[in-house]
């Protein structure tokens, strides 16, 4: 059985949906609430790195609040460097993510998660 992490934000319509639709495939995973848990930039740069994706192509939420107060709009930083301000920041992670440990993949829309599975 593979294990699978869910970064999930209670808050966020599509998060709630792509839990719903993992509990009905009966998929078992561990829920991190990445908003109050404590989520490293290791573990942040693992999620990129696993993604495929580079930070700013659907990782990391340009349109918050927290990336214009940032001033983050046109920096050039390393997939380090990003982990480590979306680490300072975890508003800026898009969700939801679903991880097996090697692959990542963002749930918008949320079925993108069951190519995981």
């Amino acid at each position: 059985m593979k294990n699978y992490t869910y970064y999930h934000n209670p808050r966020c319509s599509k998060s709630r949906e792509g839990l719903a639709l993992l509990e009905a495939k009966k998929v078992s995973l561990t829920v991190k609430l990445y908003l109050t848990e404590k989520i490293t930039a290791k573990e942040i740069e693992e999620l990129f790195l696993a993604s495929g994706l580079e930070p700013l192509d659907g990782l990391i939420r340009t349109k918050e609040a927290a990336f214009k107060e940032l001033e983050l709009k046109d920096k050039k930083m390393s997939v380090k460097q990003w982990a480590k301000v979306v680490a300072e920041n975890p508003v800026l992670l898009e969700r939801p993510v679903l991880t097996n440990g090697k692959k990542a993949i963002v749930g918008r829309p949320p079925e993108n998660m069951l190519a995981l599975l």
